[in-house]
């Protein structure tokens, strides 16, 4: 299956590393707005064709789908453009700057018939999906509360993504994101009950440190906590009537499970029973091809109505911070 990538940043040179994992998989075509790097990376990772217009990518031939891999801004505006074109895409996260902009996105593609899915690459970690499987195995009893955090301390530049506003920066959209799609794959519908978030903000004007709780039915809770100023635990903690599930550093995509019930058994779950190789974006990728090679339009793991929940809830969050691109 031939792939595309438009945005060659490190996102990219990742993505693109873990495709040559995948016999099935061929990177056929790259887009940046500098043909030099166009033509640099295609020449590092054996793509065909290079171009320096993204728009240009539109005519390479036997093109079967396209990694967005731009900045955060630019995530829309790049999909329709290949969602009109009838070029399946995956998107990565955030999908959008806002629920507005997914929601055009998810038009489009229904309308188009057009394969769409966000690039929520942890939802596919088989260590993450281990932990689904024992919590639905009951080892635990019924989960009622998730506490989880993401940090890193990345310093300050007020030109880099993590700190340009203008290229959607801050912790909420390129960390918070995870913990909030952990909380939503757990919990799942009904959405949140009520939302409750803090924030600490540069001097650039965003999110610096992001604190956001979720209550669900039957007071069933979820504590996220997000920042680009400290390196965290990076753990995750799932906690249930008879006992708890720890997804260990670093729990997005974890190599380590460990299952402590109150009644004093412990059981760990590490590497050989949960392979893991390259840098873990293989597995999305996987998943798409799946898809693709069975005629679906969307996922059946990351439905396009999951995408837009977890836009909203970001919508909710940036709104009780005071965050506004």
């Amino acid at each position: 299956m031939n792939w595309g990538i438009i945005g060659l940043g490190k996102i990219a040179r990742q993505f693109a590393d873990d495709l040559r994992l995948l016999p099935g998989a061929r990177l056929q075509a790259v887009a940046s707005t500098s043909l030099e790097r166009a033509d640099a990376f295609a020449g590092e990772f054996g793509a065909a064709h290079a171009y320096g217009r993204y728009e240009d990518i539109l005519a390479c031939p036997d093109l079967d789908v396209v990694y967005v891999a731009t900045p955060h801004p630019l995530h829309c505006e790049n999909t329709l453009m290949c969602l009109e074109a009838g070029i399946p895409v995956l998107c990565e996260k955030p999908f959008a700057m806002n629920h507005a902009e997914a929601l055009r996105m998810v038009a489009a593609a229904r309308r188009n018939r057009v394969f769409l899915m966000e690039a929520l690459w942890t939802r596919f970690i088989p260590g993450n999906i281990r932990a689904l499987e024992l919590l639905a195995e009951g080892v635990i009893g019924e989960l009622h509360t998730l506490r989880v955090d993401l940090g890193f301390r990345m310093p300050f530049d007020p030109n880099t993504r993590v700190y340009n506003k203008s290229l959607g920066a801050g912790a909420l959209l390129d960390l918070g994101i995870y913990p909030a799609l952990l909380a939503h794959t757990l919990f799942g519908k009904p959405d949140p009950d009520n939302i409750c978030a803090v924030a600490a903000f540069t001097q650039t004007d965003v999110d610096e440190s992001c604190v956001f709780n979720f209550q669900y039915p039957g007071g069933k809770l979820a504590l996220c906590h997000a920042t680009i100023a400290a390196n965290t635990s990076l753990c995750a903690h799932l906690y249930g009537s008879e006992g708890t599930i720890m997804l260990h550093p670093r729990w997005h995509h974890t190599q380590k499970l460990t299952v402590s019930r109150y009644d004093g058994r412990a059981e760990t779950f590490e590497d050989l029973e949960i392979p893991y190789t390259g840098r873990g974006y293989h597995y999305e990728a996987t998943h798409v091809m799946h898809c693709l090679e069975n005629g679906l339009l969307e996922s059946d793991v990351v439905p396009l109505d999951f995408t837009l929940d977890l836009a909203s809830t970001l919508d909710t969050i940036r709104g009780k911070i005071g965050l506004e691109y």
